[in-house]
């Protein structure tokens, strides 16, 4: 391999990882603080159910859909830094809302930056970086930051779908 060949390939490289790094500029940049900021509902976040090719899931009050993090237990977040970059945490300052028939539970817990997160069926509920509109699940069934991520159903489970409709979000 001959110096321009290395030179090539390193402007390559670089390319690819900024088209990586670009998703969370749809929560306002690519750091947690400003992408969790971006989501955040002063009035309080009402949750409801939408009918999508995964069949009926949560979406928040603009349609955005929501996701559980396989890795938070007993109602915990887990999901900080890097990882809240990417999946921004649903928050609120108000009591949370649900509409549509919703069966399970809405609450909130306290994150370590003391922002509430909101919280169905004792989930707590995130947002992808790479939806970019109302209706994506791009990152239903995506394994990233140590375990999976699921889009809700109704009940507060898990739905079990394939990859994301309308692409796939990569692995972290």
């Amino acid at each position: 391999m001959n110096l321009s060949d290395l030179k090539f390939a390193g402007i390559g490289t670089l390319a690819l990882l900024a088209a990586g790094c670009g998703g969370a500029a749809a929560y306002g940049g690519g750091n947690a603080a400003q992408s969790a900021s971006a989501v955040k509902s002063p009035s309080g976040d009402t949750i409801r159910a939408k009918t999508s090719p995964l069949g009926q899931i949560i979406v928040d009050s603009r349609g955005r859909t929501v996701y559980l993090f396989e890795k938070d237990s007993h109602g915990s977040s887990t999901c900080y830094g890097a990882c809240a970059g990417i999946w921004p945490p649903l928050t609120t300052t108000s009591t949370p809302k649900v509409t549509g028939g919703l069966t399970a539970q809405v609450g909130t817990v306290k994150r370590t930056d003391g922002t509430m997160q909101v919280t169905y069926n004792g989930h707590p509920l995130y947002y992808y970086a790479g939806d970019t509109a109302s209706g994506q699940t791009k990152g239903e069934g995506l394994d990233q930051f140590g375990a999976a991520w699921d889009v809700l159903s109704p009940a507060g489970n898990k739905v079990a779908g394939g990859a994301g409709t309308g692409g796939s979000g990569g692995g972290y």
